[in-house]
């Protein structure tokens, strides 16, 4: 077990460039090599995740390059909708779950047999949520050993497009429809009751696909992909990734004398509801220089240390944070009152139970919580101690409670914390670098 001591700091000063949005690297990555021409992907995210899909498309024989210098990207030579070739063994997602649920929804589409699996981890999440909708297109996919889970069998077969309500929000459900759809006969249609983040359909129309959003008669959304016409390599300028930008959010708002300016962070309107809470909470956070890329806006955020108070966070909430739930949990700690986050049931099923990894980091700290399986009450306190904190091997709770303990009044300990690397290799060095400025 890898073990690190994390000292209280007095403040971060300084910018930070933020590793490019991974849920935009992936779906780049897979569009550009079902795409006829090149695709170039510029500030691209090289955490382990997005690099299990990028190996995952060489197996099925994607020409993927890296070009370095002063501008790096990668290069992908798309090969169309039916240039994928057979894989010569079974496909490893590694701990991504978007690796594994957006490629099967492009593997239920092809002319040959495949099987994905990941590490242990991710072998332990639900595949059901997209097994039954990609079955009733007609797909032929299956857990292998009948349990609901990786390791997935694919074989060909014809597809056919449904109209499929979401009964979660889940944009790598969604997503893996809508890519089964550019395989099938007829339109796709998805329906949401609350709009889960929309990168697939921003990036499938920056490559030409025919798809189009509106609103449901009884609210929500629906959206609708029709495969009439071929994908097209462009250029992708990926912006910074608000979830990676959320540690150093969290971090200025609770040290005292703190100021961070992180440039170019992506806004989309359905991932920016962590920057709401936080300025409900009380947080000083301010937006400049926005601008749009291939319909993913962006902007430079700067942030100042700030007195945080108690909120409530609804459901309807959930899914434009959810990937930053630990790093708000975090924060109402050191918030003055009650934070109370509601419809949270989905944490369950991440790279840990996070809602049982976070409600034990925090009780690590002194904090007094009370939870649910779909709820957590948060009863912050001026100046928590430090704690020995858990990963649980899962990168957002070790970034969080990494940040936790720069704040926390005495020194914390990490174990496994070289998870981080899975979205955010570097993330300590910054640490260390923000302190010496």
């Amino acid at each position: 077990m890898q073990l690190k001591t994390i000292l209280p700091a007095s403040r971060l000063k300084g910018s930070v460039v933020v590793p490019g949005d991974k849920s935009i690297t992936h779906r780049a990555l897979l569009l550009g090599a079902i795409s006829s021409g090149t695709t170039r992907i510029f500030s691209f995210s090289g955490g382990k995740d997005c690099l299990s899909t990028l190996n995952c498309l060489k197996q099925l024989g994607i020409d993927i390059r890296l070009s370095p210098g002063s501008d790096p990207h990668l290069t992908i030579q798309g090969k169309g909708p039916d240039g994928l070739a057979a894989p010569a063994s079974i496909l490893d997602a590694g701990n991504s779950g978007t690796t594994l649920r957006l490629l099967s929804g492009i593997l239920s589409g092809q002319a040959f047999p495949s099987r994905i699996t990941g590490d242990a981890s991710l072998k332990r999440r639900p595949m059901d949520r997209i097994l039954l909708p990609l079955r009733r297109m007609g797909a032929e996919i299956s857990s292998l050993d009948g349990s609901g889970k990786a390791p997935l069998s694919i074989r060909p077969s014809a597809l056919t497009g449904i109209r499929y309500t979401l009964p979660v929000a889940s944009a790598q459900v969604k997503s893996a429809v809508l890519l089964a759809g550019l395989y099938a006969k007829g339109k796709t249609s998805i329906c949401e009751s609350i709009p889960a983040r929309d990168h697939t359909e921003r990036m499938l129309s920056a490559f030409g696909g025919n798809i189009s959003t509106k609103k449901g008669p009884k609210g929500g959304l629906i959206t609708t992909l029709v495969p009439s016409v071929p994908l097209l390599g462009r250029d992708v300028p990926v912006p910074g990734d608000i979830s990676s930008a959320a540690y150093w959010i969290g971090a200025a708002l609770l040290l005292p004398d703190s100021r961070l300016f992180l440039p170019r962070v992506g806004i989309n309107p359905t991932r920016t509801g962590f920057l709401t809470v936080c300025r409900r909470m009380g947080g000083d956070l301010t937006f400049s220089r926005t601008q749009t890329f291939l319909g993913e806006p962006c902007a430079d955020l700067l942030i100042r240390h700030s007195l945080l108070k108690g909120t409530v966070v609804s459901p309807e909430e959930i899914p434009s944070l959810i990937d930053e739930l630990p790093m708000l949990a975090v924060l109402a700690a050191f918030a003055r009152g009650e934070t109370i986050l509601r419809g949270i049931g989905e944490l369950r099923f991440k790279e840990s139970n996070r809602i049982l990894s976070i409600v034990s980091n925090l009780r690590a700290m002194g904090i007094s919580v009370s939870f649910t399986e779909e709820e957590i009450c948060i009863y912050g306190k001026q100046c928590p101690s430090g704690a020995a904190f858990s990963s649980y091997k899962d990168h957002r709770i070790a970034m969080a409670f990494a940040i936790a303990a720069l704040a926390a009044a005495t020194p914390s300990t990490l174990d496994d914390w070289e998870c981080c690397s899975i979205s955010y290799p570097g993330f300590f060095r910054e640490i260390e670098r923000l302190q010496d400025l």
